[in-house]
């Protein structure tokens, strides 16, 4: 506004400028203010662009408001860059309805001042025709003020529904990231069907920690929350590593399944070797923990494999992939057995026959377990926590 001033010879209508300036000065700073304390109502956003749109008004037509002027109206273009200039400056607050507020305001005022100008100028000098003319002119920068408005409009709108979808998109991201490894992940973005509700064969882990609820009393949260951490980052990379997906974690309990969204034929013996490979992960982690002389647990697994229905389940705001069926139930119950055998992990026979390669070569203890809720026996194999067992 300044250098508009100092550009153009403006004669008796330099007090309105110097006017126009100092008020949008003090807006500035009362903006500023609002801005850096995080204050002010909520329709100051409003309002503000609103005294934007007065003060190019004032600008467009400075002769109305200037003493002595004879009412001749002649738009200079540094005055008219100011209108575009404060235009882009609402466009910035990426608000569609703000930029039709301030384009709306300004056309409204623009035109409405025009006109006023044109009949007391006829009235002034009636046998002119020159304010015609004006009209015309003002008239097509007027329509590319509208058009530059409206384009404004659009392109606020555009980003705001492409940061919707960006927002969305990375929302979904990192939810799927919670339970695939970072090899599913993109894939899974761009495939809703892998995700619906699917009933499909899998082999379903739980890892459970001995004794944490007893632990979680006489210990300081702290403690606990650096062993959990740690304890499910072991958990997760073993899992990941074996192409599984992390279900959900529930306190110290850890749920993956191999099989779901992604099918193999390899899924049961990728079970067999992630729990063989946690249950001496987990092992060495809690000597670690020991030999720094803080607090350590061993831990429980329990593997099986069957039918099983999964995917992402919607339920209000939040949305979670799941794995729920029989083999989910049997699993859990197999991971409860390491208590009383005093094992790292069981696993069903059912799926060791899935998984030939792992049935023999490894120290395996058979046993028929009865299992809560179940009147059948299930065939089960287990390593004892005193013979472990070695990745080596």
């Amino acid at each position: 506004m300044v250098l508009n001033l100092l550009a153009s010879g403006h004669g008796d209508s330099v007090l309105v400028h110097g006017q126009v300036i100092a008020g949008y000065s003090v807006a500035t700073i009362v903006a500023l203010i609002l801005a850096l304390t995080r204050r002010g109502p909520a329709w100051s956003t409003t309002a503000f662009v609103v005294v934007d749109a007065l003060l190019v008004v004032a600008l467009f037509h400075e002769h109305l408001f200037a003493p002595g002027q004879d009412f001749d109206h002649s738009l200079t273009a540094p005055t008219l860059a100011v209108g575009f200039l404060l235009l882009t400056h609402a466009a910035l607050r990426l608000k569609p309805g703000l930029v039709v507020l301030f384009s709306a305001v300004v056309l409204i005022g623009w035109l409405l001042l025009l006109a006023i100008t044109l009949v007391i100028h006829a009235k002034l000098h009636p046998m002119a025709h020159s304010e015609w003319s004006t009209f015309g002119v003002e008239g097509a920068l007027a329509a590319a003020f509208t058009f530059a408005g409206f384009v404004c409009y659009l392109l606020t709108k555009e980003h705001n529904v492409a940061l919707a979808e960006a927002l969305g998109s990375e929302g979904r991201r990192r939810m799927l990231a919670r339970f695939f490894s970072p090899s599913l992940v993109a894939e899974l973005q761009s495939n809703d069907a892998a995700l619906a509700l699917t009933r499909r064969r899998a082999a379903i882990m739980f890892v459970d920690l001995r004794s944490f609820t007893r632990l979680t009393e006489a210990s300081e949260p702290e403690a606990m929350a650096a062993l959990l951490s740690e304890y499910r980052q072991v958990v997760t990379e073993a899992v990941f590593e074996c192409g599984g997906t992390v279900d959900k974690f529930i306190g110290d309990g850890v749920m993956a399944v191999f099989g779901h969204p992604k099918t193999s034929l390899d899924d049961s013996a990728r079970a067999v070797k992630c729990g063989l490979a946690l249950s001496s992960s987990l092992e060495q982690w809690r000597k670690a923990r020991l030999s720094k002389g803080s607090a350590a647990l061993k831990a429980g697994i329990g593997l099986h494999v069957g039918s099983v229905i999964g995917g992402v389940l919607e339920s209000g705001t939040h949305a979670e992939f799941t794995v729920f069926g029989d083999a989910v139930n049997v699993a859990e119950r197999l991971e409860r057995l390491c208590r009383s055998l005093d094992a790292s992990l069981v696993v069903s026979e059912r799926l060791l026959i899935e998984a030939p390669s792992f049935r023999d070569g490894i120290d395996w203890r058979w046993k028929d377990a009865a299992l809560d809720g179940r009147h059948e026996k299930l065939r089960i194999a287990f390593l004892s926590q005193a013979d472990g067992y070695s990745t080596a």
